[in-house]
């Protein structure tokens, strides 16, 4: 399959991996690369920059493709060490960075310079046009669906993705709600040139995440995501579990709440030790609307070589209907 987005990432299939804290390793990142898509090392998930460093050499020793990695950047007091992660992307040779949160603009130039290509994940089709404005190479329009963050609009992807696609001039990746062929052609067909997954993509073999975990989301279905931070201007998708739910509950109280007041069920920590521990109410769980159309524990290389094919044929199926209305008026 061949897109702006493939000729851009030096990919296969225009199929890209979500850069998902705790999640982005080695192992899934290698995984998806070695299988045509864009495998993405999340740089957060590691505790200092010589961490990442470590980790983008482990996974080349997994990949001979190219992958890139998620560079997050949080509104936060005490912000990362941005400026030194930055610094090891570019030693490092990493070819493609995906940025989300604020605005990437003042990393731009120095990844251009660096000859990296810069995705920059988008809610807001007026946020996207700002950060065609400031120069990145690719808009990641995050639907409503999503996992995660979906901002503050609510608008979901059927909506969003061709509202997208005909304001911008850059190529764009569709995200949120994709999880086989159907979304895949549904969302090229919208005026997207590639696809981003998260949810589908810790349901495989090579995700480092316990199996029970696992096994607990392809049970799961579109009603079991909660909404948290609504309250606090900050929504977040996740999945519906004991400390989510505690979550909800406390954001509608009468009274309302602080971050203070939930910030001891919403601790990062707790989360990752979740996902390792295979402790489904351990911890808050980022998982998007998808699960309810995941219900197997494939390899990322038989998930996209499946979804490959379906999208053609799912294309092709389309298009039939289009070639068959035609067909009288041919023959005639």
């Amino acid at each position: 399959m061949k897109t702006r987005v493939t000729d851009l990432l030096d990919i296969r299939v225009p199929i890209v991996q979500g850069g998902m804290q705790w999640v982005g390793r080695a192992e899934l990142a290698s995984a998806v690369s070695n299988a045509g898509g864009l495998g993405i090392l999340t740089a957060l998930t590691q505790p200092t920059p010589e961490h990442l460093r470590a980790e983008i050499r482990r996974c080349r020793e997994m990949t001979r493709q190219p992958f890139g990695v998620n560079l997050t950047i949080l509104p936060t007091v005490s912000p990362p060490p941005y400026g030194e992660f930055i610094d090891v992307i570019v030693s490092e040779g990493i070819k493609v960075v995906e940025t989300a949160g604020n605005s990437p603009k003042d990393f731009i130039a120095r990844f251009h310079d660096a000859g990296i290509v810069s995705i920059h994940k988008c809610t807001s089709v007026r946020h996207a046009l700002s950060a065609q404005r400031n120069g990145v190479d690719i808009v990641s329009i995050d639907g409503f669906e999503c996992a995660g963050h979906p901002g503050e609009d609510d608008i979901p992807g059927l909506v969003l993705i061709p509202i997208a696609a005909k304001a911008l001039s850059i190529p764009i990746i569709a995200s949120g709600g994709i999880a086989d062929g159907r979304g895949m052609a549904a969302a090229l067909a919208l005026g997207a040139e590639g696809i981003n997954m998260g949810t589908r993509f810790v349901c495989t073999q090579e995700a480092p995440v316990h199996e029970r975990i696992k096994r607990d989301l392809i049970g799961r279905t579109e009603r079991d995501t909660n909404l948290i931070f609504r309250t606090l201007g900050n929504t977040a998708r996740v999945l519906k579990n004991a400390p989510s739910n505690e979550v909800v509950a406390t954001e509608n109280r009468p009274a309302g709440c602080t971050f203070d007041d939930i910030r001891p069920l919403v601790v990062g920590s707790r989360g990752k030790a979740a996902w390792e521990a295979g402790d489904v109410d351990g911890g808050v769980l980022t998982a998007g609307m998808v699960l309810g159309l995941i219900d197997d524990l494939p390899t990322c290389a038989e998930l996209i070589d499946r979804m490959v094919s379906e999208c053609r044929a799912h294309l092709s199926r389309a298009l039939s209907y289009t070639a068959e209305a035609l067909l009288p008026d041919v023959v005639t």
